[in-house]
């Protein structure tokens, strides 16, 4: 007869937690290769990471003498591609820089045409239904551009007045609404991009350019002569910046927010912000605490 062989049940039990261990590390340890999603994955193989980037929106994103992209948003980029190249532990990484308009940024970004947008874009939630945002980038609000000759000192001077606005925007819907609860009145002229809204103020064809003060601050500090201009006193929106990022890319996310925060949390974020806005004095206690919330610790 043969002798039937039993398992101790000690034995059970261990081999059931090793099962049970085994399962729950396999479900919860991420494998390499799932660390990097397709965006990291992209930028590994091809050595390239495309970034767009805004032509007229100084002093965030706007053309150099050399033709090539700079501004604050752009060096915060740059900062990004450094940490993603050590991350991927590549030799070299080419940074390929696309155009991107008001009109067609989050479709860009969206359908994969460029990895990471790096303008003036606010992080609201009608967005994020088809793109994801980076950490806070910066704080701004929409106010009100004119020229000093057009005796606009106070926020009913605006009325019956042609101010111009970029369709498409945050600023737009947010002026609409600004104004409704006013009771004020104006004419809207639609422009294409910033230079034009600048343009058509000068040119008289709009009394005021509507877009975020430190996009309002840059275009007359840039134009050739600064003291034609005229910035109300009058903030109607709260405009959270945030780089642009594709939806369901939780790495690629995560590396362009260690950057980010580790830039904030050092300190080396004052340069930066120095080199940008140091000609308009000391960032406010808005932009500190922005800093300071979003430098997160690892």
């Amino acid at each position: 007869m043969t002798k039937k062989t039993t398992t101790p049940p000690c034995a059970k039990i261990t081999k059931l937690t090793l099962n049970a261990l085994l399962a729950y590390f396999v479900l919860t340890t991420p494998v390499l290769a799932q660390e990097l999603d397709a965006t990291l994955k992209k930028i590994k193989t091809s050595g390239v990471l495309t970034l767009g980037y805004r032509e007229s929106a100084p002093p965030f994103s706007f053309l150099g003498p050399n033709k090539q992209p700079v501004g604050y948003s752009i060096d915060l980029c740059t900062h990004v591609a450094n940490a993603v190249q050590k991350q991927l532990g590549l030799k070299d990484l080419k940074l390929n820089w696309v155009q991107v308009t008001a009109e067609n940024r989050i479709d860009m970004v969206a359908q994969g045409k460029v990895d990471i947008e790096c303008g003036t874009t606010t992080a609201s939630l009608s967005r994020q239904e088809r793109v994801d945002f980076s950490l806070m980038t910066f704080v701004d609000g929409g106010s009100l551009l004119s020229t000093s000759g057009t005796n606009i000192a106070e926020l009913a001077d605006f009325k019956g007045k042609r101010i111009a606005v970029i369709p498409g925007t945050t600023t737009e819907k947010a002026l609409a609404d600004f104004l409704r609860q006013k009771s004020i009145t104006v004419e809207i002229i639609r422009v294409k991009n910033h230079a034009e809204g600048l343009t058509a103020i000068d040119e008289g064809r709009a009394e005021a350019f509507a877009s975020d003060r430190g996009i309002l601050i840059g275009l007359a500090v840039t134009a050739k002569n600064p003291t034609k201009y005229f910035l109300a006193n009058i903030l109607f929106s709260y405009e959270p910046y945030g780089l642009v990022l594709r939806r369901n890319e939780p790495a690629f996310r995560l590396a362009v927010n260690r950057a980010l925060a580790a830039l904030y949390r050092s300190g080396e974020i004052e340069p930066i912000y120095d080199r940008w806005f140091g000609v308009f004095g000391k960032g406010g206690e808005a932009i500190h605490t922005m800093y300071l919330l979003n430098g997160l610790p690892e």
